[in-house]
């Protein structure tokens, strides 16, 4: 071909030919410059490095499946295949994958103290903790001027306003990082919270990388009290998930597993408090039953007026039982349910209490009945239907004469 004249098109046929069939599919990293979107939705742009420049262009279907932002400056790898555009002599990369520039080595590392930690045990269920179910000290390990702590404050004060959050500011990312998360788990280690949640927004790989730090994961380990991980990544785990007691997927979603919602435990005390009243309900309408068991089985009018009496007196006391849990419900509920067991206790403490007080006062009425002295061998005597209980009140006439088992008319 030397030794005769080719023309341009022919020559430049032969390169891409030539180019095309030894670089079909080449892996190259350097520095991205001027990246392009166009409206067709193709990325083009150029990988350099202290060289040389390569032209690339990512076609509009790869970019929609890569689904990735390309930054003047950033660092990556592609891997594409070599294509020559005859019309201009130029040659360009075709890129179908792209990664930032060191993840390999950064998974690898990441995997390998993975099997470490999870050969000496730290990942196992057995060894984690529960989170305390109404927590009023919160410790949290994060930036101080990030979204996070704001959206992790912002959610416990509307779940639940009783809880004090303390703040250690670490920053999240960068060279320092590693060591001040380390240093804030361990002062709150020595000035313990109820519950801790270490954690920071979303971010690339090598942005997360502190959270994946050996020294890290053992401090989240010795920590005394239960540990939340809510590093921003929904779908990939880092290590400090894995040793956390707790893994979530975000901040926020950290703060509304650790805490209650103060609404949700106000409905709780409402029901509680209508339980209350329903069983304190119930018992009165079992006393009167048996007051009107009572109150049918003499028939006499000193006694009826003695039942009604007592069975005011009933009411009362049902009415300012009723009343005094009625009030201390309603302080719990303000309280909300930080004493929820205890409130639940002291309801059935005071009704046993109210029910043992009824349960005397029944004794009483029924010591009152007229009929106990008849079952002990006593007689009792009736003239025209009234009982006679002194010799004053004895007419001339016949009277009945009434025992346990019977009554007989007598004339005097």
């Amino acid at each position: 071909m030397s030794n005769s004249v080719i023309s341009v098109t022919q020559l430049t046929q032969a390169i891409k030919i030539r180019l095309e069939s030894d670089f079909p599919s080449v892996m190259v990293e350097g520095e991205v410059s001027q990246p392009t979107y166009a409206s067709s939705g193709h990325i083009y742009f150029t990988l350099k490095d202290d060289g040389a420049q390569l032209a690339c262009v990512i076609w509009r279907s790869t970019a929609e499946r890569l689904n990735l932002r390309l930054q003047h400056g950033q660092q990556i790898q592609v891997g594409g295949a070599i294509q020559v555009y005859p019309p201009t002599g130029r040659y360009q990369l075709i890129v179908n994958r792209v990664s930032l520039a060191g993840e390999g080595a950064l998974q690898k590392a990441f995997l390998a103290l993975k099997q470490k930690l999870e050969a000496e045990g730290l990942f196992d269920q057995a060894r984690k903790r529960a989170l305390p179910r109404f927590p009023m000290h919160i410790g949290v390990v994060t930036s101080a001027t990030g979204a996070a702590f704001q959206d992790i404050r912002d959610t416990v004060e509307r779940r639940w306003p009783m809880a004090v959050i303390r703040l250690y500011h670490a920053s999240v990312q960068g060279a320092t990082a590693t060591a001040e998360i380390v240093a804030g788990i361990r002062y709150f280690s020595q000035q313990p919270p109820d519950v801790l949640i270490v954690g920071r927004g979303g971010g690339s790989l090598e942005d997360l990388w502190c959270f994946n730090e050996e020294a890290v994961a053992r401090a989240i380990t010795a920590s005394p009290v239960p540990v939340i991980s809510a590093v921003g990544h929904e779908t990939d785990f880092s290590i400090s998930d894995f040793v956390a007691d707790v893994r979530a997927a975000t901040p926020t979603q950290a703060a509304m597993m650790v805490v209650p919602d103060q609404n949700e435990m106000r409905l709780r005390v409402d029901e509680l408090w209508m339980n209350a009243g329903r069983m304190v309900s119930r018992m009165r309408s079992r006393l009167q039953d048996r007051v009107d068991v009572l109150r049918e089985k003499t028939g006499r009018k000193a006694l009826v007026e003695g039942l009604h009496r007592r069975s005011e007196r009933i009411l009362n006391l049902r009415q300012r039982a009723y009343t005094r849990l009625t009030g201390r419900v309603m302080r719990i509920g303000d309280r909300i349910p930080m004493l929820r067991h205890q409130s639940e206790q002291a309801v059935y403490r005071s009704l046993n209490k109210k029910q043992h007080q009824l349960d005397m006062l029944i004794g009483k009425l029924e010591a009152l009945n007229p009929d106990r002295p008849l079952e002990l061998g006593f007689t009792r005597v009736m003239q025209e239907g009234v009982w006679v209980r002194r010799a004053a009140e004895l007419k001339t006439g016949s009277v009945e004469v009434v025992w346990k088992d019977g009554k007989k008319e007598m004339k005097r």
